[in-house]
């Protein structure tokens, strides 16, 4: 696996955007469109278990990157044309970037222990 892992949030980075999306998280959590955000934090902080997976890829010389979509198409627009259905997690290879977890996947998935699970 490529050292660079890109998650990238089906969520916009603006401040309206965010305090719409902590509202919807805690009002209606089955309907978020984030299911990333929702294995990945609770509703105020970052899940224990993840945030410690993450430290390990971190440890092992993983390169992370961690993007609100709105982040992700700015910076990547003219570099990758293709088009991604989101949350997704990518690897960025010399030559493109390559899907290593679908939007599908992310969806289906019920806990943040089958998420590190997929990355082990």
């Amino acid at each position: 696996m490529s050292k660079k892992i890109l998650f990238i949030y089906n969520a916009n980075s603006d401040t309206g955007s965010k305090m719409l999306d902590f509202a919807h998280k805690i009002v209606s959590p089955d309907t978020y469109d984030c299911a990333l955000c929702s294995l990945t934090h609770g509703n105020f902080t970052e899940n224990k278990q993840w945030a410690a997976f993450r430290e390990s890829l971190l440890a092992q010389g993983y390169e992370l990157e961690f993007f609100h979509k709105d982040e992700f198409q700015k910076k990547y627009k003219s570099k990758f044309g293709h088009k991604y259905i989101y949350p997704i997690i990518l690897v960025e290879t010399d030559y493109d970037l390559e899907v290593l977890v679908s939007d599908e996947k992310l969806n289906a998935m019920e806990t943040v222990e089958a998420l590190i699970a997929t990355l082990s």
